[in-house]
Order: structure tokens, then sequence, then C-alpha cells
């Protein structure tokens, strides 16, 4: 429930799932200790912040030694306008998702950044053309 929707109080989520707002907020707390509940954020449209273009990029590294792949994942953290990076098996070895404001944006940041970042041999872009599933809530 906390998934779909952050703001909820204690005597909120408390009636929702059954219990008292007591054992409600106890057992949130846990959880929020325990790193179950990582945080709270509010999710924005991008396109209401001028983030129209958005691309998933394939990194294929040029050598995959311990100090390179940590020297890239720094540097990739990085740039802002990488909203999620992760690393794969296999080949690439790589996913990035990039926001910008439009096609001319992501390739000065292709040309002048993700090209520079340590390590990189590769780079293949796929252009998001529709969001189908977008920020869902993990399953119960």
């Amino acid at each position: 429930m906390l998934q779909e929707d952050g703001r909820l109080t204690i005597t909120e989520l408390a009636a929702r799932v059954g219990l008292s707002v007591s054992p409600c907020h106890r057992r949130l707390r846990e959880l929020e200790r325990g790193g179950t509940i990582r945080g709270y954020r509010a999710i924005v449209d991008a396109s209401a912040l001028g983030l129209t273009f958005q691309a998933l990029v394939f990194v294929t590294m040029r050598q995959e030694d311990r100090d390179t792949l940590l020297g890239f994942e720094e540097a990739v953290a990085r740039v802002p306008e990488v909203v999620q990076a992760q690393r794969l098996f296999g080949d690439p070895d790589y996913l990035l998702r990039i926001v910008t404001a439009d096609l001319t944006a992501y390739q000065e940041l292709e040309d002048d950044v993700l090209s520079a970042l340590p390590g990189v041999q590769r780079l293949n872009s796929t252009l998001v053309m529709k969001h189908v599933v977008n920020d869902r809530p993990l399953p119960t």
C-alpha cells in the first residue's frame, strides 16, 4: 500500500491493513530500520520538466578489470541524465537509462560525456518510443 501511496498517514495505513495504530507504527519503523523501506519520494513527470527524450544505452567495456569497472561506475553515477544504470551478465556489460530534453541534447551527452567514460569501448543506443509499464510497485 505504501508503494502505491507513500503519503498515507499511520492511521490510514493501520485501517487498510487491519491493525491498530501502535502496532502498525512499530511495524513500519521496523521495516524502515531493517532497510525493507529505503525511503519515500515523489514520482515526477519527466515531460513536465521538459525531459521528453529517453534512450536505453547498452555499454560494452574495453576491458573488465576491477579498477576499470569501478571507475566507470563511479563516473556514470555522477551523470545526472543517467536515471538508471545496471551491470549485466554477458555482452553488453551495462544498461543505462538516459533522460534528456531532446535528441540534440542526447547526442551531445553521448558525444561529450558517455563516450568519454572510463573503459567504454562501444555504446549502442535504443530510443524509447512509449512507456507501457513504468514505476510499477514491486509485487507482494
